[in-house]
This record gives C-alpha cells, structure tokens and sequence, in this order.
C-alpha cells in the first residue's frame, strides 16, 4: 500500500485503514509494506477539545495586559478581529490542502512552494513549539515551587503549603513533573489518544475563568473595583508603537495551525472540519474574552504581563489565599495538560526535517519515535531551567514562528494559488492578512528593542 492511496481513499474515512498523523510528512512516493491496524475514528466533540487545547495556552495569561495596554474597547476588539483572521487563514489551509489532497501543512506549503517552503514552515513549528513548551515548563515550576525576581522571592504552592524543603525546590518539581507527568503524556503516537486530558485541559480553563469572574463580582459588589480605561494613552509617538506590543501575544494565543491536518486526518468526516474549527474558536475567544475583560477589571492598570503573578498577592475577600492557590493550581495544570498537543505537532515536524528520506512512518519506527521524544523533552527540560525570562521567547515566538505559521504561510498558498480556486475577495484579505501581521510584528519588534535600549 503507498502513501498515495491512503492520501486519495481520505474522503472516505469511515472504518479505514490509515497511518499516523506523522505520514504525510513523509514523500509520497515511499512504500511501506507494514501492516496497519483499524482504530475508531475521532469524533467531533474529541476534535473540538483537542484543537481548543491546542489554542488555549500561555496566551492566554498575557490577554488582560493586552487590554491594559490598548484600553477595554479597542482590546477586546482586538481579540475579536485576531480570532477572525485566524479562521479565515484556516479556512485557507483546509480548503487548498482539499484542492491539493494534502493532509499536513508541510506537504501544503511544499506544493505551493517546493522543497524550501516545506523545510521553511517545519522550522517556524519546531522553533515556535519549542519556545512554547519551554515557556509552559517554566510557568508549572513558578507556579509549583515559586520563583524570585528582582531579588523578591515568591513562593509557589508548595512553598506556601509546606514550607523550604528539598522536595519543593524548583530542579525537584521540574524533574518529577518531566518523568511523572510530562513523559507519559507525550508517550502518545495518535492525537486523539489526547481527547480526553484535552477536554479536561478545557475544563481547567474555564474554571480559571469562573475563580477570576466570581473574584470581580464579589468586589464589585463590594465596591472594590473602579471603572477600568476604555481607551489606550496616547502621549508620543513611542507610546503609539508600544500599542503594536501586543500583536505578537495576541497572535501566539490564537496560533493552532500546526495541529489542523493531524486532527483533520483522524477525524471521522472529514467534511465536519470546517465546524470543529469554528466551534473551537468560538469557545476559546469566548474563553479568551471573558479572562481578559474580568483580569483588566479586577486588578486594572495593576495588571501585570503574566496576570498569573497578580494572585500572588491580597485580593481583600474572604477566603482569598484559597481562591490564589485555586487558580494558580488550575492554570499550572491546563498547560500539563496542552503540553502533549503541542508536543504532538512539534515531534512530527522535527521528524519531518530530520527523516524525511526515511521510508518507515514514524509510527511504526519504535527507535525513531523514542529517540525524537527523549531528546526533545531533555531540550525544553534544560530551557526551563536556564532561560530566566518567559516573555522573551514569548515576544519572539509570537513575532516570527507564529505570524509566519498563522497568517504569512496561508495568505501566501492564497496569493500562489496553485489551483485557482481564490476569490478576488480572498486575494485582497490575504494582502492584507500579510501586511497587517509583517507590520505590527515589525513595529512591535522595534518597540521591544528601543524600550530594552533605552532601560540599558
């Protein structure tokens, strides 16, 4: 059997053989002689969990600083168009990855581009992804074990619970959660095998939101929060192109790209992606706007850039230092939980970048498989421990892996149109997709820069 007729029998995928996720990485012209085994296929309530955990991440915890900067009204419709682009540029991909018959974004981008656009978007997923996992690592040992910046230590929850011991210190709580936790979770070869930790990742999230909703209600019942900004400040032209800052993070919290073909292929009917996506996009901008809009009124211009480290304090009710563990505990866990899907996408491209001469699917390759996985883990294992600052991998993952993967890449399919399927329509919106994102990421860059310059 090839990898061709697998690719060309996609339209009907009820009760079929099919391969890993991982294949179409592969050069359609490999044979395999292994014999595949039939398993269910995925349905749409496990597709829509799975690619809201992809979406739902750190970027979350940088939304409510986002509003801060731009004021309520233009924040929140910030998140709001950010979430359109990012269905539109889906839309693009699954509907030239249809025209095409292609079922991963590699082979995508290779048909459109050649060999340098397939090598080109499998590098911004392994850079991206690789920034992200670290950034989730570093964030579950603050949260767990605590961390000190500027010389000012804040403890973590098992600091707080237990006191100073060896077995809460940071290195500790790292390695266990890496064997323990970490290891298995990514242990998986098929991404619906995640269905379940991803829909409990969801739930966790939103019992982040319902702790942070009930916070606000209780003071402003109490009178304890003021009317929050509903427009940006604007003094100079510094403090216009500080605004653009918030591109990179806003991108990066809608980014699930990467994901799409592998969820895409499990999925049961193929023609019910089109809803998996917009059903997922729906709940985590709903997700999405609520934190950000709750975060920015209860702790108002006192929001920080991690909106996590603002229940490290008093919040003045009852009961206040259960409901900070409470929403640290579960935020600390969503992110175990999106890990694995994340890592899903990152080892399948890595592989593709690395074998892709190899005529072994990466599912049936045992050693392969286990030797990407171990390596990867060891790398963002060490990152987490020696990268001190979260926002600088994630003010240039989200200003170059994401932008690209998320808006660059699906305009440009648009623009080549390799089989004249793009609308007037759509060709415009993909100037523009490309424009609006190069720009703001371009001015949010010299803006991060000529602040870190002028700070030295």
């Amino acid at each position: 059997m090839t990898i061709e007729t697998l690719v060309e029998n996609r339209k009907t995928r009820k009760k079929k053989e099919v391969v890993d996720g991982n294949v179409p990485l592969l050069p359609k012209a490999q044979e395999t002689n292994v014999d595949y085994h039939e398993f269910n296929r995925a349905s749409f309530s496990g597709a829509v969990f799975n690619l809201s955990t992809t979406v739902i991440g750190a970027g979350i915890m940088g939304l409510p600083a986002c509003v801060r900067k731009l004021g309520m009204v233009p924040g929140l419709l910030a998140i709001i168009l950010t979430a359109l682009l990012t269905e539109k540029s889906i839309e693009f991909v699954i509907r030239f990855s249809r025209a095409g018959n292609l079922s991963s974004y590699g082979s995508l981008m290779g048909d459109a581009f050649g060999k340098y656009g397939k090598i080109s978007v499998e590098i911004c997923i392994v850079i991206g992804n690789t920034g992200m996992l670290i950034v989730y690592m570093i964030i579950v040992g603050d949260v767990i074990s605590g961390t000190t910046s500027s010389g000012i230590h804040h403890p973590g929850i098992l600091e707080g619970w237990f006191g100073v011991h060896w077995w809460t210190g940071r290195t500790f709580v790292l390695v266990f959660a890496t064997l323990a936790v970490f290891a298995p979770l990514v242990s998986f070869k098929r991404i619906d095998s995640l269905r379940f930790t991803s829909a409990l990742s969801v739930g966790l999230a939103v019992v982040f939101l319902i702790i942070a909703v009930g916070i606000s209600t209780i003071k402003i019942i109490s009178g304890g929060i003021e009317i929050p900004r509903l427009f940006p400040i604007i003094t100079d032209v510094d403090s216009v192109f500080d605004l653009f800052t918030v591109a990179p993070v806003l991108m990066t919290a809608y980014i699930c790209h990467f994901n799409v073909h592998s969820i895409d292929n499990e999925l049961e009917d193929s023609s019910r992606m089109s809803g998996v996506v917009c059903t997922s996009l729906t709940l985590c901008s709903s997700v999405y706007l609520l934190t950000s809009f709750f975060g920015f009124l209860l702790f108002g211009e006192g929001v920080l850039d991690d909106v996590l480290a603002n229940f490290d304090t008093d919040l003045g009710i009852p009961f206040g230092s259960a409901l900070n563990d409470a929403v640290r505990l579960s935020y600390a866990a969503h992110l175990v939980l999106v890990f694995p899907v994340i890592f899903y996408a990152l080892r399948v491209n890595l592989d593709g970048l690395i074998f892709s001469s190899s005529r072994r699917p990466l599912v049936v390759d045992n050693f392969r498989f286990a030797s990407i996985t171990i390596s990867l883990v060891g790398i963002i294992f060490l990152g987490a421990n020696f990268i001190p600052n979260i926002w600088v991998i994630f003010q240039f993952t989200g200003a170059t892996g994401a932008v690209c993967v998320g808006f660059v890449f699906p305009a440009a399919i648009t623009l080549r149109d390799r089989y004249n399927i793009a609308t007037k329509t759509d060709k415009i919106l993909a100037v523009l997709m490309i424009v609006l994102a190069v720009f703001s990421n371009a001015v949010a860059i010299y803006s991060d820069a000529s602040a870190l310059i002028n700070k030295n």
